[in-house]
């Protein structure tokens, strides 16, 4: 009896010990620089874009474009993982690549963990990043989410009346949290919720609203600390949570009448914006003016592509130059300018 479960005990530690993950797929090298990026994500917040601090791996294609990553040192627990390939390249890195921007790059974010094997293979016309075949049947959660999104941006840019609105937010509120729930997958719950609770877009007024009267969030919680006890994902949504239901409590509970020193300080927001625009107006002709003296002829050509909000690639096309070559001029216009991204360059010329 003894030997059996002795036997058993060494066959489990034997494949736990071998079990590794294989990440495996094909880009495009014609259009994509040939370096592969693995990144896991820890802060849901930082779900999309390029951050230094999240990347793990790098793969190098092969002359086919065929990439892999493989490895055991993965959490054996699902987890958020990201693949990514850009065009910006090392030499610029120290401006617009691994700060959570890249205007020319391709990412695809998963579920995985350490033994999970996922391919991710050309879909039609070679693009990339579209599809997953993997053994963790959680894997694929984050593209049919992204599919739903996709839906509900048709069903909100038909109607924009303000009526259509509030239905459409009631409406996919709740049929992203059903199909969260459907996905069995808090890790995709918490995908849903990070956007549909972003202060930044139109759908967080919904989303404080919604809090107050719906069970919905704090049974979230509670599946997350089930699933993935004392993982950041869980500690982080629970300190978001907290803070939300703090603030609601605290203005429902206060009887004082908020609404006056905010119409105050917006008065006051409204004057100060327009003796800054006025000023602003004022001095802008010779702002650009002197700032276009620094630049070359190709230099100033560049600057007005990028005004109209033009990538390097549409750059490149327009002025019949290389990529690299609109990346130097680009760095070197940021240097003359002292700016360190297009975003500076928009906000010296365009406010």
């Amino acid at each position: 009896m003894k030997t059996g479960v002795v036997l058993a005990f060494f066959i489990i530690a034997s494949l736990t010990a071998k079990a590794q993950y294989k990440f495996s797929g094909q880009i495009d090298t014609n259009k994509w620089h040939n370096n592969v990026y693995l990144s896991i994500i820890e802060d849901y917040r930082k779900i999309s874009g390029v951050y230094s601090e999240q990347i793990i791996a790098r793969a190098k294609t092969d002359s086919l474009g065929y990439f892999e990553f493989t490895g055991n040192q993965l959490e054996n627990a699902n987890r958020i993982y990201r693949l990514h390939v850009d065009n910006c390249f090392d030499d610029d890195q120290d401006q617009n690549h691994f700060d959570g921007y890249c205007d020319d790059s391709k990412e695809i974010i998963f579920i995985a963990k350490n033994k999970d094997t996922i391919v991710f293979p050309f879909s039609f016309d070679k693009q990339i990043f579209c599809d997953i075949v993997s053994t963790n049947e959680k894997s694929m959660a984050f593209v049919k989410i992204d599919s739903l999104r996709d839906n509900m941006k048709y069903a909100f840019a038909e109607y924009r009346s303000e009526a259509s609105r509030k239905l459409n937010n009631k409406k996919w509120f709740q049929t992203f949290q059903d199909f969260g729930k459907s996905l069995d997958e808090p890790l995709a719950e918490l995908y849903i919720y990070s956007f549909l609770s972003n202060r930044g877009n139109d759908l967080h007024e919904h989303y404080i609203a919604d809090l107050k009267t719906n069970d919905y969030y704090e049974n979230l919680l509670k599946r997350l600390q089930e699933r993935y006890p004392n993982s950041s994902y869980a500690k982080q949504y629970e300190a978001e949570l907290k803070s939300d239901e703090y603030i609601i409590n605290n203005v429902s509970g206060s009887g004082f009448n908020w609404n006056y020193p905010l119409y105050a300080l917006l008065v006051l927001s409204l004057l100060g914006n327009f003796w800054f625009w006025k000023h602003r107006q004022k001095h802008q002709s010779i702002t650009l003016d002197v700032a276009k003296e620094q630049l070359t002829k190709q230099e100033q050509n560049i600057l007005m592509l990028l005004l109209e909000e033009k990538s390097n690639k549409e750059i490149a096309e327009a002025l019949f130059v290389s990529l690299s070559t609109v990346k130097t001029h680009v760095n070197n216009i940021y240097k003359k300018l002292n700016v360190q991204s297009r975003n500076e360059v928009k906000t010296l010329f365009n406010s």
